[in-house]
């Protein structure tokens, strides 16, 4: 063993897998690790509310801590949670754990946060050279996933209305296809699919023996322009043929609890559940407590306050760029005029000069040409932060 000081033969980055190598770090992160260094930012890029969690949450998850509820649960989660997951379903989109003349057994797993369910649902479907097709602008996660799982993703671009439509998807199809992955409302644009576009996409799935996975975890922030017959759009309600994954973090403020769930064909959750035994274990018990009093919670008022502050967005880049118009979550992809000559990136980098904080729409797509602008931040801020991003590109 060579002495202390004296340089031995040992290199580390020989060591670490080409997969590790192949994975940079998230240009959120970047962002993040930017505004902890700057006075008085005006922060535009967190993905976070900024409302608290309901105080039943609060008391329930600590009640859970003082009655020793802190060791592991079962894999699959908690049995009160998977009861109240499961009567959410059934009020909201028909669903029931049992066939009753469907054909298709259903189950349900609870995990840790909607990337934890995602992760274990294509480590569950995706073999080397299967291919599933997401949207482009996508969640950071979603290129990521053929890196992890050793599956190809094959992009879907949207542009310029985000639309993850039949008609798009249907000319990437292969043998090789597997999955699509639907996102809605979606992360970074906000845009809100329609039923019509819904159901067009579940048929296309079905005939070609394609499973869609839904990511819905701002299935709870849709605002009230963008729900059909009151309700919000999902593909759940024309087939027991896909998967459903959904959390809690962004709906009830409490995103560092990581806590989300998955629902579809039995066989399908059954797969997840036996990476889960051997990789996250189960989820964290303590939030599995804590969330149980969610469903009942009223957050039509947080809604309605985010619903807001969409239309200030909307408004403040009125007659200057495009702006294709959130119906959910709390984003706007904002499109960098032609006229400026620039990069989105390079406005970005304008942006922070001037104290605003937002993502460079590279980090969500192939394309550098919008950036991701979240409002959810105080009224007060995002108004300052409008008028500077509206004073630059004027």
């Amino acid at each position: 063993m060579p002495a202390a000081g004296v340089a031995s033969g040992f290199d580390i980055d020989q060591l670490i897998s080409r997969r590790a190598k192949s994975v940079d770090a998230s240009g959120i992160r970047k962002v993040f690790d930017l505004a902890a260094k700057m006075k008085d930012p005006i922060n535009l890029s967190i993905g976070q509310p900024d409302f608290p969690v309901p105080e039943s949450m609060k008391q329930a998850a600590i009640d859970a801590i003082r009655q020793d509820r802190n060791g592991y649960t079962v894999t699959q989660g908690i049995q009160p949670l998977l009861e109240a997951i499961w009567q959410r379903l059934h009020s909201e989109v028909g669903w029931t754990p049992h066939a009753h003349g469907t054909g298709v057994d259903m189950g349900a797993l609870v995990t840790s946060g909607t990337s934890g369910g995602l992760l274990l649902a294509f480590l569950s479907l995706l073999d080397a050279g299967d291919e599933a097709i997401v949207p482009d602008p996508y969640f950071v996660l979603y290129p990521q996933l053929a890196t992890l799982t050793g599956g190809t993703i094959v992009t879907c671009d949207t542009y310029p209305d985000f639309r993850m439509t039949a008609e798009r998807v249907e000319r990437l199809m292969t043998p090789r296809t597997k999955a699509v992955l639907l996102n809605s409302p979606s992360n970074p644009c906000g845009v809100v699919m329609t039923e019509r576009e819904i159901k067009d996409l579940v048929d296309l799935c079905v005939a070609k023996g394609v499973l869609l996975v839904s990511d819905e975890i701002y299935d709870e922030f849709v605002f009230a322009d963008a729900k059909e017959n009151g309700r919000f759009p999902t593909p759940a309600r024309y087939t027991r043929d896909c998967l459903l994954i959904r959390g809690f973090g962004k709906t009830y403020g409490c995103t560092g609890w990581r806590l989300g769930y998955a629902a579809g064909p039995h066989a399908l959750i059954q797969a997840m559940a036996r990476f889960q035994q051997y990789t996250y274990v189960c989820a964290p018990s303590i939030t599995q407590w804590g969330v149980l009093p969610a469903f009942a919670a009223d957050m039509s008022g947080a809604v309605a306050q985010y619903e807001g502050r969409r239309d200030l967005v909307l408004e403040a880049f009125r007659g200057v760029t495009e702006v294709a118009r959130p119906g959910g979550a709390f984003y706007a992809f904002v499109e960098v005029p032609h006229r400026l000559g620039m990069t989105a990136s390079e406005f970005v980098e304008r942006a922070i000069e001037n104290r605003v904080l937002v993502i460079p729409g590279k980090v969500f797509s192939h394309r550098d040409t919008h950036f991701r602008l979240s409002f959810a931040t105080a009224e007060a801020k995002l108004r300052e932060g409008l008028g500077i991003l509206r004073g630059l590109m004027s």
